[in-house]
């Protein structure tokens, strides 16, 4: 297959579901001589915060002098963006070879009567492989969804597992409430190894002391008590942490600084353990880490930022920065978002401050179409309209907000890429 053949097939591979479970990629990944066993991980789960923070770690080991593998999902602009090392892409050549070495092995289970995989078991099983044919010294390796069932969770015993933010989002999948969304989270967390937790809300917490004391894994429990807050700017931020004076990182939000410190601490377990890492490498780390789509800043005349935030904590965390990095600016909103999500909420998160919201429809089959999302709008804010396509919707953005204003797009990363595009971003 060349490159548009295999995204075709990967893509094609989308009528299968999802299907939680590891039987099938054992099964595919032990036709493949099992790559995954031949690398070792930092397994990163949770519900916000999963690609900054392994974006933040990845760069620390970069840094480090380490081959870093980096596994993330979704994409943003490229389908090659969810499979680097050292933070280059996989190339289109290196996609198709693996993807055609991939099929021949689905063909076999399926000659077998086993299931067919679905999507992400199919890139997770190329992503190991490629992996391994680049002698990838450390793996970050992003869950897709959950943990306990998510096909990354075929690994073994991870040099440190790390859990992000736990809030609500996949709940028909994940569960009602924070104590099981917890317990599927903490589905990564193997026996005898150490696990780095972000502070949770208790009832989450709970979950994953006792998860850790069952499995007898030594839990580090991140705390943001030590940390300083020296400045920040759309250019980035300064603060300091513990020992650490006047770390500096280009995402912005205060989110982001305490991704920074759970990726910091992150990179502490692995020092323990023997990996070389100073305080150097986390300097530049921290500062060259970069996770395109979050908080990013486009345009700065009128300014105009994207976000992909597409829960409702996402969008917390989102009106929350514009209010104290922007404040006293009204705001003109370009909102896509994907049916299965908390809209109502999300909507009652951001009309205080919206001067005019535009609706658009992300290209996805689960897509809100921008016409029903305006009908929910509608009695939250007087100003507002429906763009027939992305383009469309920056331009008349464009129109309507002056030199001095903001303009913001969130939601779905499916059209958060289309955004960038506009701007000839890479």
């Amino acid at each position: 297959m060349d490159y548009d053949r295999a995204i075709e097939y990967i893509h094609g591979t989308l009528k299968f579901g999802v299907k939680l479970g590891l039987e099938n990629i054992k099964a595919l990944l032990n036709l493949m001589d099992n790559p995954h066993k031949k690398l070792k991980y930092v397994h990163v789960a949770g519900t916000n915060g999963k690609g900054s923070t392994v974006a933040f770690i990845s760069s620390i080991l970069i840094e480090s002098g380490y081959r870093v593998g980096i596994y993330t999902s979704p994409y943003i602009q490229r389908f090659t963006e969810r499979i680097r090392v050292n933070n280059d892409e996989i190339s289109k050549q290196d996609l198709a070879r693996i993807a055609s070495f991939v099929k021949e092995k689905v063909e076999v289970m399926v000659s077998r009567g086993l299931n067919h995989p679905t999507e992400f078991e199919i890139v997770t099983a190329i992503a190991f492989q490629y992996f391994f044919e680049r002698n990838c010294d450390i793996v970050v390796l992003e869950v897709g969804l959950g943990g306990r069932f998510d096909s990354t969770n075929v690994i073994d015993n991870p040099l440190v597992s790390v859990i992000t933010t736990i809030s609500y989002d996949h709940i028909d999948i994940l569960g009602n409430t924070l104590s099981e969304i917890a317990f599927e989270k903490a589905g990564i967390i193997k026996d005898g190894s150490d696990v780095v937790l972000y502070p949770q809300a208790r009832d989450a917490e709970r979950v994953f002391e006792e998860v850790c004391r069952e499995r007898n894994a030594k839990l580090h429990k991140v705390s943001f008590d030590t940390v300083k807050i020296l400045g920040f700017s759309i250019e980035g931020q300064e603060f300091d942490y513990k020992l650490l004076k006047s770390l500096k990182i280009g995402l912005l939000g205060e989110h982001q600084i305490k991704n920074a410190v759970t990726a910091i601490e992150t990179v502490s377990v692995l020092s323990e353990i023997g990996y070389d890492i100073g305080e150097d490498s986390i300097r530049k780390g921290l500062i060259s880490a970069q996770w395109p789509g979050r908080l990013e800043v486009l345009c700065k005349k009128p300014v105009l930022i994207i976000d992909g935030a597409h829960n409702l904590e996402g969008v917390q965390a989102l009106v929350k920065f514009l209010k104290e990095y922007l404040p006293q600016k009204k705001i003109v909103f370009i909102i896509g978002i994907l049916k299965d999500k908390d809209y109502i909420s999300i909507i009652e998160e951001v009309v205080p401050f919206a001067e005019h919201i535009i609706a658009v429809t992300p290209q996805n089959k689960r897509a809100l179409p921008a016409r029903e999302l305006l009908e929910f709008i509608k009695p939250y804010c007087n100003n507002i309209s429906a763009s027939d396509t992305i383009e469309e919707a920056v331009k008349k953005s464009f129109e309507i907000t002056p030199e001095d204003g903001l303009i913001c797009a969130f939601g779905s990363l499916y059209y958060i890429g289309e955004v960038r595009s506009i701007f000839s971003l890479s």
